[in-house]
């Protein structure tokens, strides 16, 4: 297996027996349940979809709904494939837990950042502005100022750092230390900040 999906509920701090204060965050991990198995033989790949949360009747589509019928399972809210090397130990219907992880080691997780809507040059690139209240300006601080050349090539450079939307994409963090695990309330406290909001889903891979 390489990983599992929760949930970020938010940062805290821990303390070691040392004294030293750690700021962790805590992510709810699980269950998550086997949905389908991917083969290389049916798929060409092997892999586990999991799934994590819960969905109402009505906001699933019909063809989905059939399968988890199908299979009796309860529908998921969130569902995403982890690649593995050998899958036949496991079945569709399996849950797996937070107990999957050892306190001590190390992950990497991914998340959607938080979403900045559309911003300008300076907050989005780190721009520096144009000029300055010296020159008699007013209302060009925060430009980007000139965005090309003039007569040659008398365009606009592909990849131009310019203002739009900022945030809302995949961030994967690694290396981020698992610091303590409460298994019978499916918590993983790790070491750091991960991406996205509070209640947003991750992914926890080994």
């Amino acid at each position: 297996m390489a990983g599992l999906l929760g949930k970020k509920l938010g940062m805290s701090n821990v303390f070691t027996q040392d004294g030293n204060r750690v700021p962790v965050t805590m992510i709810e991990v699980g269950p998550c349940k086997i949905t389908n198995i991917r083969t290389v033989e049916k798929d060409g790949y092997s892999a586990l979809q999991l799934g994590f949360g819960e969905k109402k009747e009505s906001k699933t589509t019909k063809p989905v709904l059939g399968y988890f019928k199908k299979n009796n399972l309860t529908i998921s809210r969130t569902l995403r494939e982890f690649r593995i090397d050998d899958s036949s130990s496991y079945k569709i219907g399996d849950e797996l837990t937070a107990a999957f992880f050892v306190e001590g080691e190390k992950i990497k997780v991914r998340g959607l950042s938080k979403g900045k809507g559309f911003q300008g040059v300076m907050k989005r690139h780190g721009f520096g502005g144009v000029g300055g209240t010296t020159h008699g300006q007013s209302d060009r601080l925060r430009a980007p100022g000139s965005i090309g050349a003039s007569s040659y090539p008398s365009r606009v450079f592909k990849g131009q750092r310019m203002a739009g939307r900022k945030g809302y994409e995949s961030v994967t963090v690694r290396n981020l230390k698992v610091v303590k695990i409460v298994p019978e309330k499916n918590l993983i406290l790790v070491k750091g900040a991960v991406p996205g909001s509070i209640n947003s889903i991750v992914e926890l891979h080994k």
